[in-house]
């Protein structure tokens, strides 16, 4: 897969099988659960419990994924 090779494992120093297995978990999990994809009118492919997209969010929190190499940002509850 293309994707995981670039937004990944060309900036992680992979440490051993378990740390490649963890890192590989944790993309795989953001990519099919949160990760919104043109193709499907940025919803995402597993979306039974995808929150609908806010009409205007007043403030944004920031998650920091894989040392920071993947930021997720959401919108804070008013």
């Amino acid at each position: 897969m293309k994707t995981v090779r670039s937004d990944v494992l060309d900036w992680t120093l992979v440490l051993g099988r378990r740390h490649l297995d963890r890192i590989l978990g944790i993309y795989i999990r953001r990519y099919n659960h949160e990760r919104p994809h043109q193709g499907l009118g940025l919803l995402v492919p597993e979306s039974a419990n995808a929150p609908e997209p806010a009409a205007r969010a007043a403030a944004v929190t920031r998650r920091d994924l894989l040392g920071g190499l993947i930021h997720e940002y959401r919108a804070v509850a008013a």
